[in-house]
């Protein structure tokens, strides 16, 4: 019987794909040759995942998860929307964003990390999951909040089930303040921020290349009203304050009343609650953002087909 190496696990998975604990079973099955354990692995479904891994997901699931003064909010993805209705494919999400809460939500640490009652990594396990369900699916992307004292709150928009949806948002808040009032605020930010989508918490925190870009656009705009340059630099100082109010989330008007800056939303809870409130972040995930979706034609390849 050929020894089972590293290297040869190593060869099987660049060949089929399935997860090296998979691998290697096979190979023990298969007294160590590389096409009889690619067949043991196509017979037990695992060697399909290689072939689907090219195939674009953009679709899947965005969840958070909390503990004591700290948040994570993840994203897997697959192909399609029907997947993420199957009770599977929520169950491992959920549990992926569990897992990350004791990483940090590093990325690389989380993939690496056991998955709970499999004795295997996430890695592996949506390797697993790819083989089962049938479709491409990837570990995408994880961020996590930390307050010292205060709360990291959570909400998720278009939920399928509770912390998993299509947009997740976290916002810390630092604060000695009662508790269960600040978790009822910053459950309201993070509805603000899923909403509207700002760019940062307050004016300071915005890249300054981005503000120069817009000033200077916002100043050639001006100049094409032919006024003279001290009304110009205030027509552009007045246009840059409707921009912060859109993308700066302490300076946008706050969405449960429809009127309070969110500024003083925060001042008249540091009141209400007898100690100072801050914005210490936020994190907001949307599902497939950023993806590059394949556009098809399903009447041309159907046709080509046809004529095939």
């Amino acid at each position: 019987m050929t020894e089972i190496t590293a290297a040869l696990v190593k060869e099987l998975r660049d060949i089929c794909g399935a997860g090296m604990m998979d691998c290697k079973k096979a190979l023990t099955e298969s007294g160590g040759g590389i096409e009889a354990a690619v067949d043991w692995l196509r017979t037990k479904g695992l060697a399909a995942a290689s072939k689907k891994a090219g195939r674009v997901a953009a679709e899947g699931l965005v969840a958070c998860a909390l503990a004591d003064g700290q948040g994570v909010v993840v994203e897997v993805n697959s192909e399609t929307d029907f997947v993420a209705r199957n009770e599977d494919f929520q169950g491992f999400v959920a549990t992926v964003a569990e897992t990350a809460l004791s990483v940090d939500a590093d990325l690389e640490r989380l993939a690496a990390a056991e998955f709970p009652g499999a004795g295997k990594p996430v890695s592996e396990k949506l390797t697993d999951m790819v083989a089962t369900i049938g479709e491409n699916m990837t570990l995408r992307r994880a961020q996590g909040l930390r307050v010292g004292d205060g709360v990291v709150a959570c909400y998720v928009h278009s939920a399928v089930q509770p912390g998993l949806g299509r947009i997740g948002v976290l916002v810390a808040l630092e604060s000695t303040g009662d508790k269960e009032r600040l978790m009822a605020l910053g459950k309201q930010l993070a509805m603000q921020v899923a909403a509207t989508s700002p760019r940062a918490v307050a004016i300071d925190d915005l890249d300054g290349q981005v503000v120069e870009r817009e000033r200077a656009v916002l100043t050639e705009q001006a100049r094409e009203s032919g006024r003279p340059d001290d009304i110009i630099a205030k027509m552009v100082e007045g246009r840059l304050r409707k921009f912060y109010a859109e993308v700066v989330l302490s300076e946008q008007v706050f969405v449960i009343d429809g009127e309070t800056k969110v500024a003083k939303v925060i001042e008249a809870a540091a009141e209400q609650f007898g100690a100072p409130v801050a914005i210490a972040g936020f994190v907001r995930f949307a599902l497939g953002e950023g993806i590059e979706r394949e556009e098809k034609d399903f009447a041309r390849e159907v046709a080509e087909r046809l004529g095939g």
